[in-house]
């Protein structure tokens, strides 16, 4: 069976993505959504989209990047103040130390943990700027999957693909070919948990600039029975908000034989 996800990342980064996935959700095509544990609107998130979006799964968005810490004493990962201080690529620099290594799974936790008093139902997890993808913190994620019983984790396989008139930037090609590379190592860790993944993904080629024929370009490429993902950062004020409107992207993904879906 074809299955067909669309998610929203960023639930709980502030309130326009909180307000624009809680609309979008009333609209019929997003049914998941993963949300940041350690930021300053979750609460927001908490009280507005997770309690009156009954049937959308929620995962975790696991956050290395944006905002402080839940944990204290993070030398490798914060400043003195807990912002987070790290980019993708000091990320994957470091991931070779044990002390970075302990200190990404301690925050991990305690961002899932989180979750989970606040009785959230985790139906996966994914991360902020792809940071899981990294193979040695994929290792730690799904370590942690496994033993918080989340049978799902995302994988960041793309196929590549270029829209006519579109603008492309050759950074995201590159981008495309690192994760496809990470993912291929990545899924013999999947296999090792009984970790359930997505197939492909799209979003990385346009990130940031996703609409409606991002995703139907995206979904011509792949060929065969796949479970998809596609994901966006909906705000209130652009254009990944309004794609989740599109009642004919809707009819077009049905049309090409996907069942509409999400996590759970």
């Amino acid at each position: 069976m074809k299955k067909f996800i669309l998610n929203a990342d960023d639930l709980a980064k502030d309130v326009s993505h909180n307000s624009a996935i809680l609309t979008a959700y009333e609209h019929g095509l997003l049914k998941s959504a993963s949300i940041m544990t350690n930021m300053e609107s979750y609460d927001d998130a908490l009280k507005r989209v997770v309690k009156n979006c009954p049937n959308m799964s929620i995962g975790v968005h696991l956050n290395l990047i944006e905002g402080k810490s839940i944990l204290s004493n993070l030398d490798m990962l914060t400043d003195n103040e807990k912002n987070f201080n790290n980019s993708y690529v000091t990320l994957l620099l470091k991931s070779y130390k044990a002390k970075f290594l302990a200190q990404v799974e301690d925050e991990f936790r305690a961002q899932i943990e989180r979750a989970k008093s606040d009785g959230i139902k985790i139906t996966h997890l994914d991360s902020h700027v792809h940071t899981h993808s990294i193979p040695n913190i994929f290792k730690i994620v799904a370590r942690l999957a496994n033993e918080y019983n989340i049978s799902q984790v995302r994988t960041q396989e793309e196929v590549p693909y270029f829209i006519q008139n579109r603008s492309y930037q050759a950074v995201n090609f590159i981008k495309v070919m690192l994760l496809n590379s990470f993912t291929f190592i990545n899924r013999f860790t999947a296999k090792k948990y009984n970790l359930k993944t997505n197939d492909y993904l799209i979003g990385v080629s346009y990130t940031g600039d996703m609409d409606s024929s991002t995703i139907l370009e995206g979904l011509k490429k792949i060929k065969g029975e796949n479970i998809v993902e596609a994901l966006i950062h909906p705000t209130l004020e652009n254009k990944e908000f309004e794609l989740t409107k599109d009642s004919e992207l809707k009819n077009h993904i049905e049309r090409m034989n996907y069942v509409i879906s999400n996590y759970q």
